[in-house]
């Protein structure tokens, strides 16, 4: 989480004067791309706030991390099950740790995200690959 919000909206302005610079046609192309694949950052939010077990990183398309979580949330829950104590509860923490800074995050993340996108889309574009 290096980018703050005002570095993120300097490189989204940024993208947006490249995209008002493409021909029509590739406009058409490039929002035809961005459409499919940009993100919003509340149902990223909803998602970490409701299923902490790594559903909005799956999301984002970042399934190491997604499945990192889901195991250990797995984990924590067998654990628990089996041994009924606090043993079951410390790979749970392991992840709320982990996920908290991310929640309230959340619209940065997804900014973040976004103008990734964004910027693979107007590549693509203007490569000729669609």
């Amino acid at each position: 989480m290096t980018e703050n919000l005002e570095q993120l909206n300097r490189q989204e302005e940024q993208l947006r004067m490249e995209i008002r610079a493409l021909t029509d046609e590739q406009k058409r192309r490039y929002y035809a791309l961005e459409r499919q694949q940009v993100k919003d950052p509340d149902t990223y939010a909803a998602l970490n706030w409701c299923f902490l077990a790594g559903l909005h990183h799956f999301y984002l398309g970042e399934h190491l991390k997604g499945g990192i979580n889901l195991a250990l949330m797995l984990l924590g829950g067998g654990l628990l099950v089996l041994m009924p104590g606090y043993w079951g509860w410390l790979p749970i923490l392991l992840v709320l740790v982990m996920e908290l800074p991310q929640l309230f995050a959340a619209q940065q993340v997804v900014h973040r995200y976004n103008n990734r996108v964004m910027a693979r889309c107007l590549k693509r574009v203007r490569s000729g690959r669609e």
